[in-house]
C-alpha cells in the first residue's frame, strides 16, 4: 500500500492547524509502516490521501480518478468553520459551502476530526461514507521540560510568580480574540499572550486595529513561533484559554492537554463526547463566566483537570491515529461493503 499525501499551499498553511495534521499524518502512517509520498507527480500510489481545497486540489482528485486510484478527502473545512475569519468570508461561506460539497463528494471516504464535524458534513446532504478520526497529538513533543519552559521564560521575560495565560490561534473573530483582549482587561495584574499569525491584509480591519494597537499592555501578539519555546509556553504557563466559537477539533487544545496544562474552553458541541466540564477542563459560555474561571483557576480556587486532560491526549496519540487511519486505507482499497456513514472511534 503507497498513500500520496496532498496538500495544497503547504507554505502559506505550515502555520495554521490543518499544517500541523498533515505532520500529524505523515508521522501517523510511518507509526503503522505505511508507505507514503508527498510527490504531486507520482503516479504508482493506491490512494490519494487529499487534504485541502483548492484549484489544484480539484484537478488532483479528477487526475487521480482518470488513473483509477482511491481518492480520500480529509475534511479539515466547513462552512461554519470559514465564517468570521477572513474579509468577506461570511458573504462567501455559502458558496464555499457548495464547493466543499462538490469536492468531498468525488472521494471513495471522507474523514474528518470529530463526530461534531461528522454531523455537520451529514447535514449537507453528503452520501459518502465519512470516519471520525482525531488530527492526533505527538505526545513526546509535548511532554514537560524544564528547559523549555525556563526558555520560555527567558524570551518573554516572565517574572517570579508572574501569572501568564497563552492562547494559540489565527487572528480571527471565530477564534474569540475579541473575548481574549476584553478579558484580559479585566486582569491587568495577568500577562495575557496569544500565539500565532495571519497576514494583516487578509483579516478585517476591527481585527487588524485589535492586534496593531487596541490592546492594553498586558496583551501580547508575539506572532508565530515554534520550537521549544511554544512548547515550553504550553506547560509554564499559568491557563491555556481558547475561547474559540467554532471548531472542527482544535490541534492546539490537543497541544495544552499534552503538556498537561489546565485548560478553559468555550462550551460548544465540537467538544462532546470528549472533553467534559470540571473533568477534563473547564468549560465557559459568556465573558463573565470565563472571568469568574480565569481567576479561580489561576489563583488555584478549584480543583486543577490537568491530569484527566492529559488521558484525553492519550487516547488520541499519533500511533492511535496511525491504526485508524490504515483501517479505512484497507477498506477503501478492499472495496469491503462500507457501512454508510460509519464513525472510526
Amino acid at each position: 500500500m503507497k498513500v500520496l499525501l496532498y496538500f495544497e499551499g503547504e507554505k502559506i498553511l505550515a502555520k495554521s492547524g490543518i499544517g500541523r495534521a498533515l505532520d500529524h499524518q505523515k508521522r501517523a502512517l510511518s507509526e503503522v509502516g505505511i508507505e507514503y509520498t508527498l510527490d504531486a507527480d507520482c503516479t504508482d500510489y493506491d490512494i490519494l490521501h487529499i487534504n485541502t481545497y483548492g484549484i489544484n486540489s480539484h484537478s488532483m482528485v479528477n487526475k487521480a480518478r482518470k488513473l483509477g486510484k482511491k481518492v480520500i478527502y480529509h475534511a479539515h473545512s466547513t462552512e461554519e468553520d470559514f465564517r468570521n475569519s477572513f474579509i468577506g468570508s461570511n458573504q462567501i461561506s455559502p458558496l464555499v459551502k457548495k464547493y466543499l460539497v462538490s469536492l468531498y463528494s468525488k472521494a471513495d471516504y471522507l474523514i474528518t476530526p470529530t463526530p461534531y464535524s461528522k454531523n455537520l458534513l451529514e447535514g449537507y446532504g453528503i452520501t459518502v461514507p465519512i470516519a471520525s478520526i482525531s488530527n492526533g497529538i505527538d505526545l513526546n513533543r509535548f511532554e514537560r521540560s524544564e528547559e523549555k519552559e525556563e526558555k520560555f521564560r527567558e524570551y518573554f521575560k516572565i517574572q517570579k510568580n508572574q501569572k501568564v495565560i497563552i492562547c494559540v490561534g489565527l487572528y480571527f473573530e471565530r477564534k474569540g480574540i475579541v473575548d481574549f483582549v476584553e478579558l484580559a482587561r479585566k486582569f491587568p495584574e495577568y500577562r495575557f499572550i496569544w500565539f500565532g499569525h495571519t497576514p494583516m491584509y487578509s483579516i478585517p480591519r476591527a481585527i487588524r486595529t485589535i492586534v496593531k494597537e487596541e490592546h492594553p499592555e498586558n496583551v501580547e501578539f508575539p506572532g508565530y513561533i515554534k520550537g521549544d519555546i511554544i512548547e515550553g509556553a504550553y506547560s509554564a504557563a499559568n491557563l491555556f484559554f481558547f475561547p474559540s466559537y467554532e471548531e472542527t477539533e482544535g490541534i492546539v487544545i490537543l497541544e495544552a492537554l499534552a503538556s498537561e496544562q489546565q485548560v478553559l474552553v468555550r462550551d460548544i458541541p465540537v467538544y462532546k463526547g470528549w472533553l467534559e466540564n470540571k473533568v477534563n477542563c473547564y468549560m465557559g459560555k459568556t465573558n463573565k463566566e470565563f472571568a469568574n474561571l480565569i481567576e479561580a483557576l489561576v489563583e488555584d480556587k478549584i480543583p486543577n483537570t490537568c491530569q484527566a486532560g492529559y488521558e484525553v491526549a492519550k487516547e488520541k496519540s499519533i500511533e492511535r491515529i496511525g491504526h485508524e487511519l490504515k483501517d479505512v486505507y484497507e477498506k477503501v482499497l478492499g472495496n469491503e461493503s462500507i457501512e454508510q456513514n460509519e464513525q472510526v472511534q
